[in-house]
């Protein structure tokens, strides 16, 4: 691990500044934190705040760079004007990361950063991922794959250097909890928001609600499960209260990503 996180270290500092694409998450949060210590005040984490993002999350962002003493900036990005995103297609994450990639290369090319990062790591090339075309698109280097990072040396690494989010639970964008073909609105991805967060005041650890019209689908993982059916009661009671009429849970358990399960894999093989 000493020797990787030196490589990582190397490859950093192999540019005079660059930005870095920072949710918030383990993954961008370590890439933004080993860039801001090699190149100081000429690197710049931005987080897009953006309605896919949980509110917490974009809090956590802020709260950890202050901690950290790592420059940082929050802007929105336009995904939901695209209808082409709204529509939610196989390759929404395309159009997503475009959106947002677009806003980092200006500002890249009008306050002179040499290059911008993101958090991918080697873990994320297997799954179907259409936001990593997005990132070819825009020449986004992603140091924790070009160093040989998996997501169990991420998590080692960032206990490693103290930071606060080394275990925090993975958590993609609200709009991955919605069925590909379904519509997306502000109003959904907030009522999902609102559902997550009743989970999470119950306990659970690791979890999604996924939003299929009125019915909550909730992946919890399975060690969970006897604590969910001695809640039930009061899960039924918290999601219902976000809007839902039915609240399911699926016995298959958490698994992230489970909204591509039968996607065929696209990338290098057509356009987007």
């Amino acid at each position: 691990m000493a020797d990787r996180y030196a490589a990582l270290k190397t490859f950093i500092g192999g540019f005079d500044s660059a930005l870095i694409a920072y949710s918030g998450g383990v993954d961008s949060s370590l890439v933004a934190y080993v860039t801001a210590e090699v190149l100081g005040e000429k690197a710049l984490a931005v987080t897009s705040g953006s309605p896919s993002l949980k509110r917490s999350d974009l809090a956590l962002s802020e709260t950890l760079a202050d901690k950290w003493g790592m420059p940082h900036r929050v802007i929105v990005t336009d995904e939901m004007d695209n209808p082409e995103y709204r529509a939610n297609p196989v390759n929404r994450c395309f159009h997503c990361k475009t959106s947002l990639y677009e806003h980092l290369d200006e500002i890249a090319r009008t306050e002179g950063f040499e290059v911008v990062f993101n958090g991918t790591n080697v873990d994320d090339l297997g799954d179907h991922r259409p936001g990593l075309m997005a990132a070819e698109d825009f020449d986004v280097r992603s140091p924790l794959v070009e160093t040989g990072f998996h997501k169990p040396d991420i998590r080692m690494l960032a206990a490693h250097l103290g930071l606060d989010n080394a275990q925090k639970p993975q958590s993609a964008c609200l709009s991955s909890r919605v069925p590909y073909g379904t519509a997306i609105d502000e109003g959904m991805l907030r009522q999902i928001e609102r559902a997550e967060s009743a989970l999470l005041t119950l306990g659970f650890s690791q979890f999604r609600v996924r939003h299929h019209g009125d019915v909550a689908r909730l992946e919890i993982v399975p060690e969970e499960f006897e604590a969910a059916i001695l809640r039930r009661d009061a899960i039924v009671e918290r999601v219902k209260a976000c809007g839902y009429r039915f609240v399911a849970l699926d016995l298959a358990g958490f698994r992230s990503g489970s909204m591509n399960e039968g996607v065929v894999q696209t990338f290098g093989t057509s356009a987007p």
